[in-house]
């Protein structure tokens, strides 16, 4: 029997796939594609946390509005559609995760936790439960057939491109996940809602992390870390007192706007960074914009999807969603850990944040990431 278009040897019409809605365009056009396509498709919207605080708030994923927004499309393309709720899991693995990155000086990723746990783990689990061949989500990823299995690519928008996100999927996850919009443009994506006459068609994207959406996440860390927002001392490379702060949790590796500082006797007069979080001492560590420059990292949780990393292997990285590829090797260090050292210094690499690999010759491929843990050397 010849593969349908998810690469399963069955008809479509005996391929259930659950798809992940969560109330926004890119998940609903992918639900709208694969039903237009014969699959049996099953609807699963997550309540992630206590949505009723962010009723109204445009933008802001999985609140009250974007569940009945998940399941207007649901109805619109007449397949089945559950509320699952996710709150305590979430809270766990997400939002205590989140707080206790902060309160250790780090930059954490949420989305990234969440993908890792809630939705590719958790979620995934129920949709086999649920007899269920595959999982698709509107991410901006390709799923490629490689000689030794799925692999994870890139999405061809740039612009759209959410693997740096991904990088902790295993190869398990990703031979069951399926991504229908990674080879789109996000303008197609929103003429195919149109063609769909979905009610989401003009809904803005999400622009928050989906439980701080007013973008204060201080405050969710006060709330749930009260002993993180505490008051300490900004000091420069040599110990010197130049301000004080209101907890660390406000600061992040590489801010300049925010620090208020008094009287630099005896230091330079340059502008100043945060190069460094102390938080067993309360301290934000300051310096010039040269002191940012890292040539290498230690990365620990190390989740590896490409050939077997047994040496110094030439990789490009970003370590931030958004920036563009950079060279570098990586090689391995320890159990699940990996140093990856940098072509060029790299400015504003903080603990916790995560450091994506990708193949050295086009950049496509996703060959892991983990989670920055120290400074190497």
């Amino acid at each position: 029997m010849a593969r349908n278009s998810l690469g399963i040897d069955k008809p479509p019409a005996d391929t259930r796939v659950v798809v992940a809605m969560s109330g926004g365009v890119d998940s609903s056009v992918t639900a709208a594609l694969l039903r237009e396509q014969g699959y049996d498709v099953v609807g699963v919207t997550l309540q992630l946390y206590d949505h009723g605080v962010a009723v109204g708030k445009a933008g802001a994923c999985c609140a009250g509005q974007d569940i009945a927004d998940a399941r207007q499309v649901a109805e619109r393309l007449s397949i089945p559609h559950y509320v699952l709720d996710y709150e305590s899991r979430f809270r766990a693995k997400v939002m205590e995760a989140f707080a206790d990155s902060y309160a250790r000086g780090e930059t954490p990723v949420p989305c990234i936790a969440c993908n890792r746990t809630v939705k590719f783990r958790d979620l995934l689990r129920t949709a086999r439960e649920l007899g269920a061949e595959a999982l698709a989500t509107g991410h901006y990823v390709r799923r490629v057939e490689g000689a030794d299995g799925a692999e994870l690519h890139r999405g061809a928008d740039p612009a759209r491109d959410q693997s740096y996100f991904l990088f902790g999927t295993t190869r398990e996850q990703l031979g069951f996940l399926r991504f229908p919009l990674g080879d789109l443009p996000k303008a197609e994506t929103r003429a195919l809602a149109q063609r769909f006459d979905l009610a989401v068609a003009d809904k803005p994207d999400s622009q928050d992390i989906c439980f701080v959406p007013n973008g204060d996440y201080a405050a969710v860390v006060q709330k749930l870390r009260p002993e993180a927002v505490e008051p300490g001392e900004i000091v420069d490379r040599d110990g010197r007192v130049v301000g004080r702060h209101d907890g660390i949790v406000h600061f992040t590796v590489g801010q300049r706007r925010g620090l208020a500082l008094g009287e630099r006797s005896g230091t330079d007069n340059e502008p100043l960074y945060v190069v460094r979080l102390e938080p067993e001492t309360r301290r934000v560590v300051v310096g010039p914009r040269s002191a940012l420059g890292r040539r290498d990292i230690v990365l620990h949780d190390l989740n590896w999807l490409g050939p077997a990393l047994d040496g110094v292997l030439p990789i490009q990285v970003r370590v931030r969603s958004s920036q563009a590829l950079r060279p570098a090797t990586i090689e391995p260090a320890g159990e699940s850990g990996a140093i990856v050292r940098f072509a060029e210094p790299e400015i504003g690499v903080s603990p916790g944040q995560a450091c994506v690999a990708y193949d050295a010759r086009q950049g496509s491929r996703v060959l892991g990431g983990g989670f920055i843990r120290r400074f190497h050397g």
